[in-house]
């Protein structure tokens, strides 16, 4: 079989997102950051000639087995265990069943259909090197996040992340032509942390769709919300679950008041998604929460919507907080920047990236109420300070398109089949 290399150009790419359909709404379950990234890659590709085809478990039987997301960008629906009620840590065991179908994909074609496999996440990883292996193709394997990092900066309620999952990384990592990081932290830690190849790890920033989220009118983004005009308002986008920290910004939001009373009467604190992960034993706790610390009267909790509303938010908002423990990229601190709202976010992972440090908005370190209440405080009741990060994150967004995002990625498909070519030909010369 032919191997692709940078003489023959690439065709189509099997794209593995085991755990998280591309088709659900970000903001739940499952759903987040690597949805919005695996569309948005996908169709970015197909816009540059590349065949993409999403294979995913079925979450419902009611969907097809196959769905055109747009021309070029087949999603497959794989029938692997329960449809519903299947936990994150349960899908192990349905790896063989998944796999198995990815394998039959390809063997009911013609030898070669299917040029580079593309992974997300351990699970589809581990998916991944069966069918590398099977199909004589390479394997580029991007992790979204890792447990070794995650378990290093638990939130206070939260669990680490099971032995096996970190086995499976590091045999993901060992077996893979090539590891896509998304920023320079991302592929240190790769190195560093799982004993990655140097040369076998490249850095492709994620981007952010440019035409939808945009600077507009903060009046009119305010009456599509439902918010008053001369209102302060703090914005949490996200998944609901400890390692997003959403209490953290209940929290201070309240040291807020505390300090200022005056701000009551404009304040909201708007907390947009859905439980996630170990937030749904208790998907009221937040509500509780709020009620607790007195601020329930300026909170709202506004269940996922569709990204076109998200956007009105975005523009909404007096400040976005991105508190969590870790973070691969902050793709919701990169749409916030890029619809002109300044961002307060951790110091983690590649929110450092993301977010540009007393330009763009500002980054906190550690997880201290105090330290974030006092960033919130400073651009949301700062007008000249607000106006001036906004202009500056605007500019900032511009330089995280996807189309250079697709660029690069595809780039890194070239160099992950020329890499494999050259092993399989130094172990047959060997």
């Amino acid at each position: 079989m032919a191997l692709p290399s940078g003489d023959r150009p690439l065709r189509r790419v099997a794209m593995i997102s085991l755990h998280t359909s591309p088709l659900d709404q970000p903001g739940t379950g499952d759903a987040g950051g690597m949805n919005v990234y695996v569309v948005e890659l996908s169709q970015r590709l197909a816009d540059l000639g590349i065949e993409v085809e999403i294979f995913t478990r079925a979450t419902s039987s009611a969907l097809p087995v196959k769905v055109e997301l747009v021309p070029g960008v087949t999603v497959r629906n794989v029938a692997a265990g329960p449809y519903e009620g299947l936990s994150k840590n349960e899908l192990p065991a349905q790896l063989c069943t998944f796999a198995r179908a990815v394998l039959r994909a390809e063997a009911i074609r013609e030898p070669g259909y299917y040029d580079v496999i593309h992974s997300h996440y351990w699970l589809s990883g581990q998916v991944g090197l069966l069918a590398r292996d099977r199909w004589a193709v390479p394997l580029v394997h991007t992790m979204h996040t890792m447990a070794k990092v995650k378990n290093a900066s638990l939130a206070e309620d939260d669990v680490p992340e099971p032995p096996a999952r970190l086995l499976g990384e590091e045999q993901v990592v060992e077996a893979a032509d090539r590891l896509l990081a998304n920023t320079d932290d991302e592929a240190r830690e790769l190195i560093d942390l799982y004993g990655a190849p140097p040369a076998k790890v490249g850095v492709v920033n994620p981007g952010v769709d440019l035409d939808l989220f945009r600077p507009g009118d903060q009046a009119a983004a305010r009456q599509a919300v439902g918010v008053p005009e001369n209102a302060v308002v703090l914005a949490f986008v996200g998944r609901i679950q400890p390692l997003k920290a959403p209490d953290l910004l209940i929290r201070a939001a309240a040291r807020m008041l505390d300090q200022d009373p005056s701000l009551r009467d404009r304040l909201v604190v708007a907390i947009i998604g859905g439980p996630s992960g170990n937030g749904m034993e208790h998907p009221e706790s937040h509500a509780e929460l709020a009620r607790a610390l007195g601020v329930d009267d300026v909170t709202r909790f506004v269940k996922p919507i569709p990204r076109a509303g998200l956007a009105d938010w975005y523009r909404a908002a007096s400040v976005v907080c991105v508190p969590s423990y870790s973070e691969s990229f902050g793709l919701v601190a990169l749409e916030a920047q890029a619809c002109g709202t300044p961002v307060v976010a951790a110091a983690v992972g590649g929110l450092t990236t993301a977010v540009r440090h007393g330009t763009t908005g500002l980054l906190v370190p550690g997880h201290g109420v105090d330290d974030f209440a006092d960033a919130l405080r400073r651009i949301a009741t700062d007008p000249v300070t607000r106006e001036t990060m906004g202009g500056a994150a605007v500019e900032h967004a511009r330089g995280f398109g996807w189309e250079l995002t697709a660029a690069r990625t595809l780039a890194a498909y070239r160099t992950a089949a020329e890499t494999m070519a050259a092993d399989l030909a130094a172990e047959v010369a060997g």
